[in-house]
């Protein structure tokens, strides 16, 4: 899915961003959403480039430690990444700061939990930790979600700031009904649509920054059948709530 929409820092003199440099980390994109590595012509294939042009911009991302090679010359997003991730949760004040209040809550409800972020404009897991059940949700660190149907995408939308409601709506990307929302206001939860993940579903709160905007959600993910509202709704509330403070500086 090719996504236009992003948030930009403010104009300078009507400077525009450099288009080679989108363009090559367009690249990068691509291979972060492939499970595996891409030789050099999948590449250039898949976004319609030329060997010559491919090779130079992997080239680039090579020479800045982004990517790297395997053994069978296919190229992969090299762990350097890793420091740029780490620091962009610090940076959110989320952080490590979080991993205690969602362990916990895993301990609680026997579930999977996971917080994620606004990333371009949808819903980006930026931390998770995992169930112990051996019948559970596959999420990476790094999915994208879908605004309309997933938990987190109906609180993320739900609980927007009037600048950031009027982004989402303009990037075209579907928001969940009017209804939904609603409910979701009222609830002070959303549950997912059910329907973008087969057999799925989740329960999302938001989490709230020292200025009182949506700045992340926490939310439960589990196998459809063993979904139970009132069993999850509680904890799932108390952590939203703890991460909130965290956030406040409160605790």
């Amino acid at each position: 899915m090719d996504i236009i929409y992003s948030y930009r820092i403010p104009d300078e003199g009507g400077v525009r961003p450099l288009s080679t440099a989108l363009k090559t980390i367009a690249v990068m994109e691509m291979l972060a959403k492939s499970p595996r590595g891409m030789r050099l012509q999948e590449i250039a294939t898949s976004l319609g480039l030329s060997r010559p042009t491919a090779y130079q911009r992997l080239l680039t991302l090579s020479e800045a430690g982004l990517i790297e090679q395997d053994d069978q010359s296919r190229y992969r997003l090299s762990m350097h990444l890793c420091r740029f991730a780490a620091a962009a949760l610090e940076q959110a004040d989320l952080g490590t700061r979080v991993l205690p209040i969602l362990q916990d809550l895993v301990h609680q409800v026997k579930e999977t939990a996971s917080l994620a972020v606004l990333d371009r404009g949808l819903p980006c897991i930026v931390s998770r930790v995992e169930s112990d059940s051996v019948l559970r949700a596959e999420q990476k660190i790094g999915t994208i979600m879908s605004l309309e149907g997933s938990a987190s995408g109906r609180i993320l939308t739900t609980f927007a700031d009037a600048a950031t409601l009027r982004r989402l709506t303009e990037s075209g990307e579907q928001l969940a009904a009017d209804g939904i929302i609603a409910e979701a206001r009222l609830n002070g939860y959303a549950l997912s649509s059910g329907y973008t993940q087969a057999g799925v579903r989740a329960i999302a709160a938001p989490v709230f920054d020292l200025h009182g905007r949506c700045a992340a959600t926490i939310s439960l993910v589990m196998p459809e059948t063993r979904f139970r509202l009132e069993q999850f709704k509680e904890p799932l509330l108390r952590a939203a709530a703890e991460i909130t403070k965290l956030q406040q500086g409160l605790r």
